[in-house]
């Protein structure tokens, strides 16, 4: 059995939480993802794909599922308990591996080093789980994510075209990290 960890440290006197989704997150969750994705992906994908994708993966059936999973995790990142980001991952049919599904952070707490400390929890949780690498998909066209993620010690491992539905599709990297 995993325990389930929570993170706590200091920033600029702010205090720094993430902790596991709840169904009380539901919600605010997908009220935050709406925010951040069309503040962050209006000049990659379109808004009528981006409504879409965020009623099915914040549909509560969906998140539901990060609650009951022994494979799967959604955490929230929360500044004074005001909930700014999250992060999802799970373990992959590759041996060994971890998916960074989602990392999302507010663009008002962005540059803070909180992502950072997201990513760091990601490769604490991969640790933990006996895993020796990390993989993520990100839109070609995101380029200041990958440049994030490169920084952090992600590579390219191939490009990707993923469905979405609808016939919609994104146009990916998929990058993988060592540990």
């Amino acid at each position: 059995m995993v325990r389930s960890w929570v993170f706590m440290a200091r920033l600029t006197s702010s205090e720094i939480a993430i902790v596991p989704l709840t169904e009380a997150d539901f919600a605010p969750l997908a009220q935050l993802a709406a925010e951040i994705w069309h503040q962050h992906y209006a000049a990659i994908v379109s808004a009528d794909q981006l409504d879409y994708m965020l009623a099915g993966r914040y549909a509560p059936e969906r998140l539901r599922l990060y609650l009951t999973g022994q494979d799967s995790w959604l955490k929230l990142l929360k500044v004074n308990g005001e909930l700014v980001g999250y992060c999802s991952y799970a373990l992959t049919a590759k041996p060994r591996e971890l998916q960074l599904e989602q990392l999302y952070l507010r663009a008002d707490h962005q540059g803070e080093g909180i992502g950072g400390r997201m990513l760091r929890h990601v490769d604490a949780e991969a640790h933990l789980r006996g895993c020796t690498s990390i993989m993520l998909t990100v839109n070609k066209k995101n380029l200041e994510s990958i440049a994030i993620y490169r920084r952090f010690g992600f590579v390219v491992r191939e490009e990707a075209i993923f469905e979405t539905g609808r016939g919609y599709v994104m146009d990916d990297y998929v990058m993988v990290k060592g540990l």
